[in-house]
């Protein structure tokens, strides 16, 4: 003990001025101080101890209380759930016993209300896509109320509603043997809206001034964008502005409502077939039609020369307007020669003529054999085009190939189309320079012989 006071002294000394500091700090500088701070450190302990404990205990009565209120409502909720199921159990009894007094009451009509509601079904469907549907909206939404009050079975439908249900069926029969026109908003080929006059044949087929029209699902109608061909269109068209004299109109009826139709407007035109020859179809008619132009020319010519060839021959003087003329005007010129001198004479005025009258044969006989061959080049570029494709995508779908095989056979058939007639061709202005030949040759013949007679 006086060792521990020792000790305690002699911290004094050493650290003189460390009471102030830690009396500051609230450390103890001697043991009473000590003392004094473990005591009330144990106070504060014990006061905050005993304030936990308060709040743990506050804490547990009121998670008692939770505990106590989920059970009540447990409690309440299973009471609610066995209430619920018995009141289920005895709705469905009185749903059960609800249905065999309404089978009971029904009898016969139950059938009839099941006949009366697929027969809805089906005329909603068919009244749908009916063109007399553009004119009769209202009858949509009568049969859409009609077939949900047929479902549900809350509500049986009434005499007026049959009644009406049968006033559409007989008005739909009606209508489909009338030929009605009447104004209505359509979409044109351009995109844009417009309000024509519309002519329904049955329910069949839609016609305006621009030809054919179909109906979608919505009600709208929009013009074809590609109208059939003019055999149809007219027709169509005459329908539409009613010009036949006699009240009637000779008309196109498409009766698979819209099926043949179709076929025909993807039907490809004349144009479309000269298309699909592309490049090399284009060269083979450019080509015939240079042809046609010069047999044409030539023809037209030949026949003009012919004509002033049979005029001379019953002239005795020449003129030099035909060849004929200007071959006798070459004897007259030469008439005191001797035979051989006028054979020559004549020969060689003859021999002048043939180039003007035998002009633009060759070309023509040149385009007549060409033309095939031209034919024969597209068919081969679009057997190689389709072979292409076959090595690309496979033989799997028929109109990858198309276009090559229409390629293949335009071309063949245009080459032939040109080369036929410009055979014919040749052969008329061919046979036309030989007669005029003839003429030339016979007539030099004769004056030859004829002079020789007078000078022999």
């Amino acid at each position: 003990m006086k060792r521990l006071i020792t000790l305690v002294v002699a911290g004094v000394f050493v650290w003189g001025p460390a009471p102030a500091i830690a009396q500051d700090s609230g450390e103890a500088t001697s043991i009473p101080e000590l003392m004094r701070l473990i005591e009330q450190g144990r106070a504060r302990d014990s006061q905050e101890a005993r304030q936990r404990e308060a709040r743990f205990a506050q804490q547990r009565n009121e998670q008692q209380n939770l505990l106590n209120q989920a059970r009540a409502e447990r409690t309440r909720q299973e009471n609610e759930s066995a209430r619920l199921e018995q009141l289920f159990e005895d709705q469905q009894t009185q749903i059960v016993a609800a249905r065999a007094a309404l089978d009971e009451r029904l009898g016969a009509l139950k059938e009839l209300f099941g006949v009366l509601q697929t027969a809805t079904g089906d005329a909603q469907g068919r009244f749908s896509t009916s063109l007399t549907n553009l004119q009769f909206s209202d009858r949509e939404q009568f049969l859409v109320a009609l077939g949900s009050k047929m479902a549900t079975a809350t509500e049986l439908a009434q005499i007026a509603d049959i009644e009406r249900f049968w006033f559409e069926l007989a008005r739909e029969m009606e209508e489909s043997g009338k030929v009605v026109t009447f104004p209505y908003t359509v979409i044109t080929s351009s995109g844009e809206q417009e309000e024509v006059m519309l002519t329904r044949v049955g329910t069949f087929n839609l016609v305006g001034p621009a030809g054919y029209y179909q109906k979608s699902q919505d009600r709208t109608v929009a013009e074809l964008p590609r109208q059939p061909d003019g055999r149809f269109l007219g027709s169509a068209r005459d329908l539409a502005s009613s010009t036949g004299d006699d009240g009637t109109t000779n008309f196109g009826l498409d009766v698979t409502r819209g099926g043949i139709l179709g076929l025909l407007v993807e039907t490809p035109t004349l144009t479309d077939k000269v298309n699909q020859g592309g490049f090399v179809g284009y060269a083979i008619l450019a080509l015939g039609a240079i042809g046609l132009l010069v047999a044409v020319w030539r023809l037209i010519s030949l026949s003009a020369d012919s004509r002033k060839v049979s005029a001379q021959l019953k002239r005795d003087s020449a003129s030099t307007d035909n060849p004929l003329g200007r071959v006798l005007a070459a004897y007259e010129s030469n008439r005191n020669a001797d035979t051989e001198t006028i054979e020559l004479k004549l020969s060689e005025a003859a021999l002048k003529e043939m180039p003007g009258i035998t002009k633009g044969l060759l070309f023509i006989k040149v385009v007549g054999v060409v033309a095939p061959l031209m034919g024969l080049l597209g068919t081969v570029t679009g057997m190689i085009q389709t072979f292409q494709v076959i090595t690309l995508y496979g033989a799997g779908d028929p109109k990858m190939m198309a276009g090559g095989i229409s390629q293949a056979l335009v071309t063949t058939v245009l080459g032939l189309v040109v080369a036929i007639p410009m055979v014919l061709l040749h052969t008329i202005v061919n046979g036309q320079s030989k007669k005029i030949i003839n003429v030339l040759q016979s007539q030099s013949a004769g004056l030859v012989a004829q002079h020789s007679e007078k000078h022999g």
